[in-house]
């Protein structure tokens, strides 16, 4: 889950399922959510839980990153985006967690998405510079929800593919994503899965480590 950088400026588009590995904690769930936004030792500027999101959300980063089923998704688009299919497959996999969220979350997609939104409302003076531009165009045009049909995704990659002038290709990502979408969505079925174990255990050494203390 790939940080996209345009002119200087480094943009999220992926935040369903970092908001869905959190959990019920809501403190981790908001360092997740901002961690991009949180370079460096600046996670140090947070305490607590909101701490521990942001070390879990680069974690999960790394993951992902190395893992050989997102690297063959990655694979399966490079010809036709070049860098930035690490990018377009982190929105897909999105796309699909979002389309079958019933079979990841007993609570519906729009009431999850509305307690996310929620939470960083709540934390607003919390949350960091990058994060506040973004949130009004996260909110008024629920993201989080959008993922999940088609023509949510093209608005989001339209408006991607602008920011770089156009250079990405990425207004056509739907279409590609059509073309591909058994492949990929046998692809997601297998890394997401891994994922949620991965992060359950690195839950467990969180609540391990703040016993110690």
């Amino acid at each position: 889950m790939r940080l996209l950088t345009f002119a200087g400026k480094a943009t999220r588009m992926n935040f369903l399922a970092h908001a869905h590995l959190s959990g019920e904690n809501e403190d981790i769930l908001f360092g997740n959510f901002v961690a991009d936004a949180v370079k460096g030792n600046e996670v140090m500027n947070f305490e607590g839980d909101i701490r521990q999101g942001i070390r879990l959300h680069r974690k999960i980063d790394v993951f992902t990153d190395r893992h050989e089923v997102f690297r063959k998704s990655v694979a399966r688009i490079r010809d036709a985006y070049g860098k930035y299919s690490g990018i377009v497959i982190d929105i897909y996999y999105d796309h699909f967690l979002a389309k079958n969220w019933n079979g990841f979350h007993r609570e519906p997609l729009p009431l999850f998405a509305g307690h996310v939104y929620s939470i960083l409302l709540d934390r607003y003076d919390l949350l960091p510079q990058k994060t506040k531009r973004l949130l009004p165009f996260l909110i008024t045009q629920n993201w989080l929800v959008g993922y999940a049909a088609f023509d949510g995704l093209a608005r989001v990659f339209y408006g991607m593919d602008r920011r770089t002038g156009f250079r990405s290709g990425m207004k056509t990502a739907v279409e590609e994503l059509k073309e591909n979408y058994d492949d990929l969505y046998s692809d997601f079925n297998v890394f997401y899965p891994g994922l949620q174990e991965y992060v359950l255990e690195e839950m467990a050494a969180f609540q391990g480590d703040s016993k110690q203390i």
